[in-house]
């Protein structure tokens, strides 16, 4: 018998696979270069927001000789940050329900309305004094978005191999527009006669006027941004970055459940929240915590500048390293804690000379106070993006309101328990 050739049809397959979803329609992806420009506009107000923030610690001396504050209320003007924090499920949900853009411009309407309440020159002291902790409280409304909000810019307009480092520079350029407060205060307000450091003989009235200059400074400079963002700045480029950027994420309420759920999250935020928040309150009354140890106005601000300058320039630098190796974030962190739990220690045994007799001099104060700053500050962006790595599908702002609203409460209980320690010192 012989064989027979197979027809066409026999050799076709009795079960045919189903065909896999190659048909779909892939995610098309682009980054646009006006991405630059929207993060510009949000740094500013991100800067804007801690110069603000920050202003009356660095010139306390001056502050309380002009508008008779005592130290309390430099505690309490400091604190108005966090607790302005309170509100941050309200502004999680406006961010994840309408957008970067209304959220944002939110923001900057408190920061403007704020700013000015401040700057409004009344004669009457008291009054005077509560227009300025209002002002204050209202910057302080503007930090939930402001501290939150910078993944989820990056995601949304950045590409993968990008957002790292536009998350470090949207997150870290609030600690560099507090950190310009050191500076720019000192400087531009001279320190009363016979303070420390003090060699000319000022006036209440020109240290008033020049506290006013500042405040006036600040006003003018928010207002060209909350026109600038009003005019343009869209809350979502036209099409995508990446696929992550245009994947569906979970709901506000999902998410909130999700996040309070999930114990390796609320670890790392612990790991987050304390150090990052412990000095944060720490930097806002620095002047007064080196007051004792003969430290003038400008030397602190010296020091409070390059301790948050110098976590800004090695976060980003870090930043932009973690793009390149993803697998090490953990190491990273790790590393940098060390560091600054060596740093703290050389500061408190130097604060400590009576007891421990090391030498205290200008530049182990420089040096470890500043090594301290730049060791935490840096964590910042490569904390965040280890949160959203942790968390996916969760939405990077509702993530990263958890995290600082984390971080802005132990913020305010430190400066909540100085409160105490400066009225005992005032009572004894």
């Amino acid at each position: 018998m012989g064989a027979v050739e197979s027809t066409e049809g026999e050799r076709e397959p009795l079960l045919v696979p189903s065909q896999p979803a190659t048909n779909t329609q892939p995610v098309l992806s682009r980054v646009y270069g006006r991405r630059w420009f929207v993060l510009t506009m949000f740094s500013l107000l991100g800067f804007m927001q801690g110069l603000v923030w920050n202003t009356w610690g660095p010139i306390q001396v001056s502050a309380k000789h002009v508008f008779e504050f005592s130290p309390t209320d430099i505690a309490v003007l400091v604190m108005w940050g966090p607790v302005g924090y309170l509100p941050w499920l309200l502004f999680m949900w406006l961010m994840d329900k309408k957008g970067l853009r209304a959220s944002l411009l939110l923001s900057a309407f408190f920061m403007l309305l704020g700013a000015a309440l401040r700057s409004v020159p009344l004669k009457d002291l008291y009054y005077r004094r509560w227009m300025i902790h209002g002002g204050q409280l209202l910057n302080g409304l503007a930090g939930p978005t402001i501290m939150s909000a910078g993944p989820l810019l990056s995601t949304t307009w950045f590409a993968p191999d990008q957002r790292a480092t536009a998350t470090a520079i949207a997150s870290l350029i609030g600690y560099l527009g507090s950190a310009f407060a050191f500076l720019i205060g000192p400087l531009a307000v001279p320190a009363p006669n016979g303070t420390v450091g003090s060699t000319v003989y000022w006036n209440q009235n020109h240290i008033g006027d020049r506290i006013q200059f500042v405040l006036y400074a600040e006003v003018g400079m928010i207002a060209a941004l909350f026109v600038a963002v009003l005019f343009y700045f869209p809350s979502r480029p036209p099409i995508p970055p990446s696929v992550a950027a245009a994947s569906q994420r979970l709901s506000y309420r999902s998410s909130i459940c999700r996040l309070l759920s999930n114990m390796r999250f609320l670890m790392i935020a612990l790991a987050y929240s304390v150090p990052t928040g412990v000095v944060a309150g720490w930097a806002g009354v620095l002047d007064m915590i080196l007051t004792p140890a003969k430290v003038s106005q400008v030397d602190a601000g010296w020091i409070g500048f390059w301790s948050i300058v110098g976590g800004c320039v090695f976060g980003v630098a870090m930043a932009r390293f973690a793009d390149y190796i993803r697998g090490m974030l953990k190491l990273i962190l790790v590393l940098m804690f060390a560091g600054a739990s060596l740093a703290a220690t050389w500061f408190t045994l130097t604060c400590l000379t009576r007891l421990t007799h090391l030498p205290s001099t200008q530049a182990t104060l420089y040096t470890s106070c500043i090594l301290v700053g730049i060791f935490i500050n840096s964590s910042v962006p490569i904390f965040l993006e280890l949160f959203i790595e942790t968390v996916y599908p969760v939405p990077e702002g509702i993530t990263c309101g958890v995290v600082t609203f984390l971080s802005n409460l132990f913020t305010g209980l430190l400066l909540f328990c100085l409160t105490f320690y400066f009225t005992g010192i005032l009572i004894f």
